[in-house]
């Protein structure tokens, strides 16, 4: 039996007709042609799939080098760096690129970004033209192979408290690379273990006995394919996934490297042993160049919402295909997605992964931006490491549990590895760690909010953070978020006065947008007065701050949220009139409401919504997912992922 997709319902509403290439192009944007590259490359190298099962080892591992240098050769890989170089001078490319690479294998992905983003992003960011010179050109090809080999077995996210050493011996003209004891090894560094043949090493600088702090210094780890004099190279071994990245842990034993092996951009050291910076500031320094690796985080965070997307493509097929238990006893069993709890399932899940995606899209511009010069004032760059932190954070455990509901949702025939929630599983949990752990990375966007990216931004360490937000901020910070002042500004939008979150209309994206920056706005004034109250009571700073970390940690995520919201409204307000915008609109709604109903109880503590509106919101989620259901083949459908990547026979046909 078929239904008539333009019928009326009996409340009037007449469901939408999907344009799917449509619907595609909008959602590719204006880096069409460069996804479409990344397709075809995909389905060239789809056999890697298979080989991720099939292969050994070492023999995997060879196999993933051998693809990314030929992706590199198509200049995938390649368009960020500049044009001289060989490169596609666009850095907006290099992440829609890196983004649709995720619908194929993890450790291909890993390791392109291990290769151009980390370590040719490093040595293109952070050192200048005697090193663009020397690498660049080599490095984009693939040819050279490198690491960056920042994390230490006792310092990963504490990056200022790195453990190695580079003292400068004025009597060579060397510094003087160091593992000073077991907790200062470099540990998890890609293309360690086997290919890299240098190495980015951010280590302690020391000059005349004082220390600089951090910098970043290129090291050759190999010599003719062996450890360098001085270098000791070890496996990781086996991990959870990935294994075709070649992880490993590297000490130095008083490696010697020439002066001009310090990547300079911000700091440098004259023959004579004189220390020299054009920022002052030991902190400031720091932040500005680790700000300049940003767009891993945001490749990362793109890149989950793009695994996402793949394990959703198999569950929602299955659920089209796939029956179970029949409505009554002559009938035909129904399909899963005719189930309200699959729907309940999956289709919430499809609405945040379009959200976050939009959310992408901007924090994409915003990097592009930034990097090309078109906005380049410090402010702007503290907003980018901001939105970029909260975006990788909601991203890459939006993947871990979407994955997980998806395996779920195909049964037992899900946890077959062909059917690929094994390797998607595998292969995208360490995304919630590798580029800031999650949790470390939402401390960063609260002190964002907390200090309205002021220009101390950078020198402020956490306890720093506490006594600027107690000492001078607070009072702003309260009276800028206070509920009154929320309830001004949104009087006029909607009906009601001040009971506008009770009157207004649950599908209006005004009351959506209100009620979660309500949230976010009440909570941060929440985490400025528990700081506050606990300074005046004569406090250590540090345990305040201890005290409050779940609060903090809770407004990032509602301003993330708000943020991903906010990039969902303003798509819609752009699109045509048609079938789309309606489809993306019950998208829009779903998303929304399901974000407030799974915070219903902390809207019900503060006022905001009645025990019979909170009922309202969950029977409006469920005539959203039955609305949405006829659209979901549709829906995945124009993500574009090629079929050769869902590689699920026993799930998609």
């Amino acid at each position: 039996m078929t239904t008539d997709r333009t019928a009326p319902a009996p409340d009037g509403y007449v469901q939408p007709q999907v344009d799917v290439p449509a619907l595609t192009g909008l959602l590719d944007g204006e880096y069409a042609e460069v996804r479409d590259l990344v397709r075809t490359n995909l389905v060239t190298y789809a056999s890697v799939l298979e080989e991720a099962d099939e292969l050994g080892i070492d023999a995997f591992r060879e196999r993933v080098r051998e693809l990314v240098v030929g992706m590199a050769a198509t200049g995938q890989t390649g368009m960020g760096f500049p044009k001289e170089y060989g490169g596609g001078g666009d850095v907006g490319a290099s992440i829609a690129a890196f983004e649709t690479l995720a619908y194929g294998d993890l450790s291909v992905l890993v390791k392109v970004g291990v290769q151009f983003g980390l370590f040719g992003g490093a040595i293109l960011h952070l050192g200048t033209e005697r090193h663009h010179d020397a690498y660049l050109p080599r490095l984009i090809t693939g040819e050279l192979m490198g690491c960056f080999a920042m994390t230490e077995t006792g310092h990963g996210s504490n990056v200022q408290a790195l453990g190695t050493v580079a003292r400068y011996d004025a009597a060579t003209g060397e510094f003087v690379i160091t593992t000073e004891g077991e907790q200062a090894r470099k540990d998890y560094i890609g293309n360690a273990a086997r290919h890299g043949e240098l190495a980015v090493v951010f280590a302690q600088l020391e000059v005349g006995g004082t220390s600089e702090g951090v910098h970043a210094f290129v090291v050759p780890i190999r010599v003719d394919g062996e450890p360098a004099p001085g270098v000791d190279i070890e496996d990781d071994g086996r991990k959870m996934g990935l294994n075709g990245v070649d992880n490993g842990r590297i000490r130095f034993d008083g490696v010697r490297v020439p002066r001009e092996a310090l990547l300079n951009r911000f700091a440098d050291v004259t023959p004579e042993g004189v220390y020299e910076s054009t920022i002052d500031n030991p902190d400031r320094r720091f932040f500005t160049m680790l700000g300049t690796l940003v767009q891993g985080r945001v490749s990362v965070g793109g890149a989950g919402v793009s695994a996402s997307k793949v394990a959703l493509a198999v569950a929602t097929k299955y659920a089209l295909r796939r029956r179970q238990f029949a409505a009554n006893p002559e009938g035909e069993e129904q399909l899963l997605l005719d189930y309200g709890l699959h729907q309940r399932r999956l289709l919430p899940l499809i609405a945040r992964t379009y959200a976050l995606h939009f959310a992408q899209d901007v924090v994409r511009r915003q990097l592009h931006d930034v990097f090309s010069g078109v906005e380049d004032d410090p402010q702007a760059r503290r907003r980018l490491e901001a939105r970029a932190a909260g975006t990788k954070a909601l991203g890459t455990w939006h993947a871990t549990r979407t994955i997980q509901e998806c395996r779920e949702a195909c049964g037992g025939a899900g946890y077959l590895a062909v059917n690929r929630f094994a390797a998607l599983k595998a292969d995208s949990d360490i995304f919630t760690t590798f580029e800031g752990d999650n949790h470390v990375l939402l401390q960063l966007v609260a002190k964002g909010l907390l200090t309205d990216y002021a220009s101390e931004f950078e020198d402020l360490d956490q306890l720093g953070m506490v006594r600027y937000v107690t000492n001078l901020a607070v009072e702003t910070v309260i009276e800028k978020t206070s509920a009154h002042k929320l309830l001004e500004r949104v009087r006029d939008l909607l009906p009601g006065g001040d009971e506008w979150d009770q009157e207004a209309g649950l599908l209006d994206s005004e009351y959506q947008l209100a009620m979660v920056r309500y949230r976010e706005e009440h909570m941060l004034a929440g985490v400025a007065r528990r700081l506050k109250s606990g300074i005046d009571r004569k406090r250590d700073a540090g345990a305040v701050f201890s005290e409050v970390q779940d609060h903090v940690i809770a407004v990032a995520h509602a301003h993330v949220e708000r943020l991903v919201l906010e990039a969902f409204v303003e798509k819609m307000r752009t699109l045509p009139e048609g079938g789309n915008k309606v489809a993306l609109g019950l998208l829009c709604d779903l998303f929304a409401l399901s974000t407030i109903e799974a915070d219903r109880a902390w809207f019900m503590e503060h006022g905001r919504l009645t025990v019979q509106r909170s009922k309202a919101i969950t029977r409006e989620v469920n005539d959203l997912c039955r609305k949405i259901r006829p659209l979901a083949g549709d829906l995945v459908d124009a993500w574009g992922i090629p079929a050769e990547m869902l590689r699920a026979p026993d799930l998609v046909g």
